[in-house]
């Protein structure tokens, strides 16, 4: 039997549109951050979209009401793109994000593999939050996934290893 949720969400987008008030600009900051951490894809100014289903749905609404709540404006639509290639290229534009913010962790568990053991435990327990944070907006997994869980996995198990001993 088929997931109705997910068949009428297949293929749609949440979209904010929004506006903010210029001044404080700690306001757009702060709006701006919370979008980032949602993996969002802008797609203009005060347009952002994220892959539709009831969580992301109703995290930009939680931001339209704060934007509302600071004197800015803001609606939330749901809407499909306007052809395959669209959808496409905007899901490619989020995988390229994310295997950036992957390849980041990668590196930083390569290099935490020289540093001393204590360094070493600390990078582990960072490097598996920022695993956890990057997969919530992982909406469309790209290959680097897969390979900056086994870097941080062996560093952890290297790290375990030494507490063996």
């Amino acid at each position: 039997m088929e997931d109705t949720a997910a068949r009428d969400t297949a293929g749609q987008w949440v979209l904010l549109a929004y506006r903010i008030p210029r001044q404080p600009s700690t306001l757009r900051i702060t709006i701006w951050r919370k979008l980032d951490r949602l993996g969002v894809a802008r797609l203009g100014d005060g347009l952002v979209a994220l892959p539709a289903d009831a969580r992301t749905r109703e995290q930009l609404e939680w931001i339209a009401e704060e934007i509302g709540e600071v004197g800015g404006s803001s609606t939330v639509w749901l809407a499909t793109a306007g052809n395959v290639a669209q959808e496409k290229a905007l899901a490619a534009e989020m995988r390229r994000a994310r295997a950036a913010e992957y390849r980041s962790v990668i590196e930083q568990a390569e290099d935490a593999a020289q540093a001393r053991p204590g360094e070493r435990s600390r990078v582990v327990k960072r490097l598996q939050a920022e695993l956890r944070r990057i997969g919530r907006r992982d909406y469309f997994p790209p290959a680097e996934r897969d390979a900056a869980q086994r870097a941080v996995r062996a560093l952890a198990d290297a790290v375990a290893s030494e507490a063996v001993r």
